[in-house]
């Protein structure tokens, strides 16, 4: 669905480091800033179980996952808005991304130097934030004057240009105030004035704590985990704790032996798994699997699409051409073993255009072009 999410932070915080273990990209990782200068980009599949008892099941000759894109963007410093470092590069980058992952360094290490002195991830994520903050406040303030010029026309033009005016001035205040456009609470009409403006601090986020290898297990001892966790509250946003480090190592390994490290390390599964779904849920998306003996695959649609709509992201002769949707689900399927015994006990429904399709459905379409 071109979705990214985009890793940001200051330099020295795990970017890249947790970058290559998500994409296994090998994208560089050395001990000092603007390591990371072009972006890097990795399509990431979503791990999901629901798709991997569906194959257990249907033995297909292909599994197709979902994915997401994640973008590494240089590490921004103080003055970034202003150009300082890679400032106008990495602004560039992040004004692409429909969310933001924002790695926050909670681990002590004096062989990684840290551009503002010592470890203090709330300190960091303001840091980062106001550099946006400024950024958007030039943006808004370019729009105003366009905007401005249009409230002296009289009738409906006019009036929409005066309450743009009303709107832009209000959120500038804000971010004069180191507010964030998020942190704003704009109402649905008022985000899709100022859509495509594409503001830097109105992207939802996802904070990662990254900690030392040797504190797994026990994080909510660490007090930078505990200082992230209640900033994040605040804000009403999602934290994941892990180890980039240890990620990377990770996935370095041959598939064969990834259990048995995970399991020395004290983990059920990688922390990475954790990241994407987060990521998954932030930006509002669903699941919806298609099955058969050639493939059992996953799909990503946004949460509330129509039954045509999912089929259009199959492709767009099937949202064109839909006529109706054989509806079952997923825990159904595999519970009674077979599409034959799901229809035996009536829990295959056909739905029509209206249907909003929900996560974990198992679809077939019907359309004619």
């Amino acid at each position: 669905m071109g979705l990214s999410i985009g890793i940001v932070g200051l330099p020295n915080v795990g970017k890249s480091t947790l970058f290559n273990a998500l994409s296994a990209a090998g994208a560089q990782a050395a001990n000092y800033p603007f390591c990371t200068i072009e972006p890097n980009v990795g399509v990431v599949p979503v791990p999901d179980d629901r798709l991997d008892q569906l194959s257990a099941l249907i033995k297909p000759l292909k599994k197709v996952p979902t994915s997401l894109e994640f973008v590494d963007i240089a590490g921004l410093v103080r003055g970034a808005s202003k150009g300082e470092g890679l400032g106008n590069q990495f602004l560039g980058n992040i004004r692409q991304v429909n969310a933001v992952l924002h790695v926050l360094r909670c681990f002590e290490d004096d062989n990684v130097t840290h551009v503002e002195g010592g470890v203090n991830p709330v300190r960091d994520r303001d840091v980062v934030d106001t550099e946006l903050c400024l950024k958007d406040l030039e943006t808004v303030e370019k729009r105003r004057e366009r905007t401005l010029k249009n409230t002296k026309v009289g009738g409906k033009v006019g009036e929409e240009a005066k309450a743009e005016v009303a709107l832009l001035d209000r959120i500038k205040a804000g971010l004069d105030n180191g507010i964030t456009v998020r942190a704003q609470k704009l109402t649905e009409e008022e985000g899709a004035v100022i859509h495509d403006l594409f503001l830097l601090t109105d992207k939802p986020v996802l904070y990662v704590a990254n900690i030392g290898e040797g504190e797994l297990g026990k994080e909510d001892a660490n007090p930078h985990v505990k200082a992230v966790r209640e900033m994040a509250a605040k804000e009403g946003f999602e934290v994941v704790v892990l180890a980039a480090a240890l990620e990377s190592e990770i996935q370095q390994l041959p598939e064969t032996e990834r259990p048995g490290f995970l399991e020395s390390a004290g983990l059920s599964e990688p922390g990475l798994h954790k990241v994407v779904r987060a990521g998954y849920k932030l930006l509002g998306l669903w699941t919806y699997f298609t099955v058969g003996e050639q493939e059992c695959r996953a799909w990503t649609i946004h949460q509330g699409y129509k039954a045509p709509q999912a089929a259009g992201v199959i492709h767009s002769d099937f949202e064109r051409g839909f006529i109706k949707a054989e509806v079952m689900r997923w825990e159904d399927l595999v519970k009674l073993g077979s599409e034959s015994a799901v229809k035996e006990k009536g829990l295959l429904r056909v739905e029509g255009k209206e249907y909003v399709v929900q996560d974990g459905d198992c679809m077939h379409f019907r359309f004619n072009v």
